[in-house]
């Protein structure tokens, strides 16, 4: 074996070496090129190129003919003449602007035509562009790759780079057309966690503000990070409404308004995927990070979709997505407990986190290998405890997979689950008030990897939930173990 791995880094060797001679890099490479400029910086290489006249001339209106001056390593994309007369004149109306332009323009350090893959580039207007292939840069052609100077290399392109909106920048200027944008803005006051308001109390004014402030931003996707790409799908108003409208009665609070506040919040964070589809890639249906599954009915986008620097949007007259796809089912894993607490004299000591191979094939395929939590004491009574996050104003039924399987006496014994709206301090952990359920004992058999139900609870309020599942109080060795896969709570539709 040792001789094997000595002759195979042989080999790998080999072939680095081999790979290092026949792949060059053209930066690194471009003094043996004939090339004229590279005697020049990249502002003078590119006031020696006729058809980049006018590129030079607003170089110079706002100083970065000096910048390329610079020593420096920088990538322009050098639009033609014929490009920037093109170019919408009120995209240059300020020095600002202006400036803003001619830095979509740059990057800093070399890239040349010659890659192995794609590469998002950062600009110096902070916007990130595709470098696709050996000819494409954002929408734009190069039709003139790789012309290198002393501090750089320049491509001459077939269409301006104009910056673009960011999806945050685009809502941002809907807000007096759209309700929906109007929302997503309103969440930079509005909390929907406690957390946000902690976010809100200590983000300083500025440019990234609404990044690290706003409701929507912090807690779904920040849609104003241009380094990452998303597709929004943006409802028109009377199809926006709806689909609020239809969360009513699943997200009730102690007011209409703070009501019709989470309805909105669970409507919108569901329209936004962290990836840029084009229009002949979206399929059917997508999920969101939340485990929804929202049906794409390409029939109700208006217009074409919005290409912006960090993504894409879709104006949709509706996006209808039914409750039973909305309103997801909550799974706890047994193994994410949020504490453990004896009652009485049962030792912590006990509690195990496995790892076991499920042999049946009735929830899973055969060999699947699940987690799950144990607990096996000489004495007394003995609680896991667990929180669920987001429940709906809703009745809950509830499962259990609870498999009573290599424990060190192998009997049946019961347990049971307490749910409570509330927790509180128990010594150093924090027990819930079971004021909403306490669901009776219940038989787990030997080697059962079923489902179990338990039964069902309501709540009249969206809200987190605080449970525990609980052992048998006894001192009969075995009778007072505990054991959870997961727990199931399913929301019904009324």
């Amino acid at each position: 074996m040792i001789l094997s791995n000595i002759n195979y880094k042989r080999f790998f060797a080999g072939i680095m070496t081999i790979a290092l001679v026949s792949c060059s890099n053209p930066w690194d490479d471009r003094k043996d090129s004939s090339d004229p400029n590279l005697d020049a910086n990249l502002s003078e290489a590119i006031a020696n190129t006729a058809e980049l006249s006018q590129f030079k001339e607003i170089l110079a209106k706002t100083g970065y003919d000096k910048v390329l001056s610079e020593s420096k390593t920088y990538t322009v994309f050098a639009p033609t003449n014929e490009a920037l007369a093109q170019v919408d004149a009120s995209l240059l109306d300020t020095p600002e602007e202006q400036a803003f332009f001619v830095q979509n323009h740059i990057a800093l350090t070399a890239y040349s035509s010659v890659r192995n893959s794609d590469v998002k580039i950062k600009m110096l207007s902070e916007k990130y562009l595709l470098f696709k292939g050996s000819t494409i840069i954002d929408d734009a052609t190069i039709i003139n790759a790789d012309k290198y100077a002393s501090n750089g290399v320049f491509h001459i392109v077939n269409k301006a780079l104009s910056p673009k909106q960011n999806i945050w920048q685009y809502v941002n200027s809907q807000v007096s057309t759209s309700e929906m944008s109007k929302y997503l803005l309103s969440l930079k006051d509005l909390n929907i966690y406690a957390s946000d308001a902690t976010a809100k109390a200590n983000t300083a004014p500025g440019v990234f503000a609404d990044s690290l402030s706003n409701s929507f931003l912090k807690n779904v996707y920040n849609v104003n990070n241009e380094k990452n790409s998303y597709t929004l799908f943006l409802i028109d108003d009377a199809g926006y409404a709806s689909e609020v409208t239809k969360l009513i009665p699943y997200f009730a609070k102690t007011t209409a308004d703070l009501t019709a506040t989470y309805a909105r919040y669970f409507t919108v964070r569901d329209m936004v995927f962290p990836k840029a589809y084009k229009l002949n890639e979206l399929p059917s249906e997508l999920t969101t990070r939340f485990g929804v599954k929202v049906p794409i009915d390409k029939t109700q986008i208006v217009g074409q979709p919005i290409v912006l620097s960090n993504g894409i949007i879709y104006r949709m007259k509706k996006m209808v997505v039914p409750l039973d796809k909305r309103l997801v089912t909550t799974i706890i894993e047994g193994e994410d407990n949020t504490a453990t607490n004896p009652y009485g004299s049962g030792p912590r000591s006990k509690v195990f986190y496995r790892e076991k191979k499920d042999p049946s094939g009735l929830i899973f395929p055969i060999g699947t290998v699940f987690k799950d939590i144990a607990e096996y004491a000489g004495g007394g009574q003995f609680m896991i405890s667990y929180t669920a996050k987001d429940l709906y104003s809703t009745t809950y039924k509830v499962y259990w997979r609870a498999v009573n399987i290599d424990l060190p006496l192998s009997v049946d014994f019961q347990q049971s689950l307490n749910i409570g709206s509330s927790s509180t301090a128990l010594g150093n952990v924090f027990v819930e008030n079971a004021n909403i359920k306490i669901f009776p004992p219940k038989n787990v058999g030997i080697a059962n990897y079923n489902e179990v139900y338990l039964g069902t609870f309501d709540l009249t309020s969206l809200q987190d939930i605080y449970f525990s599942l609980v052992s048998t109080n006894t001192t009969t060795a075995g009778n007072n173990s505990l054991v959870l896969d997961y727990l199931k709570f399913v929301p019904v539709i009324k």
